[in-house]
């Protein structure tokens, strides 16, 4: 069964770093672009951020750009967003999703993670 697991949320106060963990099962995530998405309470799911196959950061959200990475371990099969300097706008829940082609766009991408919660607050 191919799947997506994501973790690693949490409550972060404002200022604060936290790494969230996208882990494959099923395939190898070695051959695919991943993407960054998230969901904020009342609002629609947004791209912020897409990773080629061969690791290179395709695009970034304005809004989390300077602040959020993201890396491959391919001998783990996953991949990692590091998200620093979090503010309470970052609060939502966040997916990671493995599709053919690097992009920012929902459609593009087959196979989702669960999703984790992320709560930045004091």
């Amino acid at each position: 069964q191919l799947q997506l697991v994501n973790s690693g949320g949490g409550l972060v106060q404002p200022g604060g770093s936290l790494r969230l963990s996208c882990e494959a099962s099923g395939f190898s995530l070695n051959y695919y672009a991943v993407a960054w998405f998230r969901q904020a309470p009342g609002k629609e799911r947004e791209g912020i951020l897409s990773l080629s196959s061969a690791g290179i950061t395709t695009d970034y959200a304005d809004s989390v750009k300077g602040r959020f990475t993201s890396s491959r371990d391919n001998a783990k099969n996953m991949v990692y967003l590091q998200m620093n300097s979090l503010k309470p706008e970052d609060t939502a829940t966040y997916y990671c999703a493995a599709g053919h082609y690097p992009s920012l766009l929902q459609g593009r991408y087959d196979l989702w993670g669960q999703g984790t919660l992320v709560i930045v607050s004091s």
